[in-house]
């Protein structure tokens, strides 16, 4: 769950690794590091901490050369320490190696090796370079040393490589941790997603599982893991850099906040006959169940609703995490459709794998193009909201809503009719912003001293609970709670005290009178009620006023003053609502 970053070129390498590391810092970190290759020697700085400060301590910005490797790394194997930190290097320092992922068989490996080699780190990334080293002292050249050596491991990987024996070469090699390789005009790139390298470049080739690269400034060849070649075409991207800038905003997940009304009208834009075919395949499938996690997860239990609301038909949520243990259940009477922003998340990849090994059809929700998940599935609806650089979750969702309804009509035969009612709510959600962002900052602030939250909500709403206690959670890092209202008095009555914030979610739909109702359960033990409704109800304390929509599509309207709660609760506290701690944007291990 980190960013890696390779070049070869002919500008100096550092200056272009730490911007690229600069746009991966979003994808969560705890220590970064830089490896470049010249004039016969490798040179290495790393350290744990932020990128800025690693730069100024480590003095980054003059190692030479121009071709070079570099990661922002999250800890999985080992501690946050400088020694940990990556790039690793072999024993004699003229190999340097970065890598996304798990090893899974490290320990045998290093316990092999450590007999020939000395071993600084406690990571399993440190086994990599020593093996290449073993198979170099063998007789092999670093080419070959590198497959041989990335045939000999098991897990997740993406890995880079560089050398001082073979200088004009960055090698790289994936196992169910995404890569993907840009192409310019005398120079390469090679990275964890193309934002790194967007500035310079928007013409991609995308890494398959097994395949390994090898760059040069003149060439890109892919192989096998056999190493033989094979032919691929690169694509392009429609990304533009200035979708990834924050701007004149403080943070970008504000900026994404205030881009959803354009959002909705650019997920509107599918192809209705793909829609309609997509349709049928539901309505004729024996089961359909969704995949997915984290924000995902809830836009899959609102489609859950709108599914059974719209199209008449009933489907199940399984968080992907859990999916193998559901496994014999799946054959090819399944339809998965599986949820991911990045459409790199290890959980779900993983569930698509084993849904696909049974036979299963699987369709697919995300937002990049070329992804891993899109290219496992049968077939695809893109988000089309442009790069999510906050790692809280919010313009995506609100996409993944507009498909999972998209879906929902077409189901119903009605999706003409449909399309209108979305494009009219974007113009509420619009008219909404200002007001919700003229009163939501003054209410987190009143609130920022609390510790507990709870949100209640019934039926299509109680996702959104479940979701807005979520976002308030990873970037205010405070308790919180999102549970159907009903189940208040089965054991967390019992955590209401005067003053805890219940947030009550309860439009005038066909759930409002049952949640109101244990409203004032919460109430009369003194909780402070945060009312969001299109009704101010006497008993609550605050009042997040919805516009007036169609039962079903409250979610849509629900969705940004949730996400501005939590965004200004976190600006209170004094916190940075884009790198919450200990998270990363794209969990690309299990």
């Amino acid at each position: 769950m980190c960013g890696l970053i390779g070049y070869i070129g002919n500008e100096q390498a550092a200056s272009i690794l730490l911007g690229a590391m600069a746009r991966l810092e979003y994808r969560g970190y705890d220590s970064a590091g830089v490896a470049t290759v010249d004039n016969g020697n490798v040179h290495v700085a790393k350290d744990k901490g932020k990128l800025a400060d690693v730069i100024r301590e480590c003095d980054i910005k003059t190692l030479p050369g121009q071709v070079g490797i570099g990661h922002v790394r999250w800890a999985t194997h080992g501690g946050v320490t400088r020694e940990n930190a990556h790039p690793h290097c072999d024993e004699k320092a003229s190999i340097a190696v970065v890598h996304n992922g798990i090893i899974e068989n490290y320990t045998e490996i290093r316990s092999r090796l450590s007999r020939k080699y000395r071993f600084v780190s406690e990571t399993d990334t440190e086994v990599i370079p020593h093996l290449i080293r073993d198979f170099i002292d063998a007789g092999n050249t670093f080419e070959d040393a590198f497959f041989k050596a990335t045939r000999e491991l098991k897990g997740s990987y993406a890995i880079l490589a560089v050398s001082a024996t073979e200088p004009d070469k960055v090698l790289a090699a994936r196992k169910e941790s995404p890569l993907v390789i840009g192409l310019d005009h005398g120079s390469s790139f090679i990275g964890s997603d193309v934002l790194s390298f967007l500035p310079h470049t928007n013409r991609v080739l995308y890494l398959d599982d097994g395949e390994r690269a090898v760059l040069t400034r003149d060439s890109v060849k892919i192989y096998d893991e056999h190493h033989n070649e094979l032919g691929k075409k690169p694509t392009s991207v429609n990304w533009e850099w200035k979708q990834g800038s924050k701007g004149d905003y403080n943070h970008f997940m504000i900026k994404e906040i205030e881009e959803q009304p354009q959002v909705i009208r650019q997920a509107l834009i599918q192809d209705n006959r793909l829609l309609m075919k997509m349709a049928i395949d539901i309505l004729r499938a024996r089961q359909v169940v969704f995949v997915a996690c984290g924000t995902s997860r809830y836009a899959a239990l609102i489609g859950r609703y709108a599914f059974s609301k719209i199209g008449r038909t009933f489907s199940d949520v399984i968080i992907a995490s859990e999916f193998g243990y559901f496994s014999e259940s799946v054959d090819k009477g399944t339809l998965v459709i599986a949820i991911s922003q990045s459409g790199e998340t290890a959980d779900v990849l993983d569930g698509v794998r084993q849904a696909k090994a049974n036979g299963a059809t699987v369709f697919s929700i995300v937002n990049v193009v070329g992804s891993s998940l899109a290219r496992m599935s049968d077939q695809v609806l893109y988000l089309n909201c442009g790069p999510e650089i906050g790692v809280a979750a919010t313009k995506s969702f609100m996409a993944q809503l507009i498909l999972l309804y998209l879906l929902s009509f077409s189901m119903d035969n009605s999706l003409s009719e449909g399309k209108e009612k979305l494009r009219e709510i974007s113009a509420l959600v619009e008219a909404d912003l200002h007001y919700h962002s003229l009163y939501i900052p003054a209410m987190a602030a009143k609130l920022k001293d609390k510790k507990d939250f709870y949100y209640l909500a019934r039926g299509i709403n109680f996702a959104m609970a479940g979701e807005g206690a979520l976002k308030l959670k990873e970037i205010s890092y405070v308790h919180a709670e999102g549970m159907p209202a009903g189940e208040l008095k089965h054991g967390t009555l019992a955590l209401i005290e005067s003053g805890t914030p219940v947030v009550a979610i309860c439009p005038t739909d066909y759930t409002y009178a049952d949640t109101v109702a244990n409203v004032m359960e919460a109430k009369a033990r003194g909780a402070y009620i945060i009312g969001v409704s299109n009704v101010n109800e006497p008993i609550f304390n605050e009042y997040v006023r919805l516009s007036k929509v169609e039962e079903v599509l409250y979610p849509i309207v629900t969705t940004i003053p949730l996400q501005l709660l939590a965004y200004h609760s976190a600006v209170a506290r004094g916190l940075d609502p884009d790198k919450p701690r200990n998270l990363a944007k794209s969990v690309t291990v299990k």
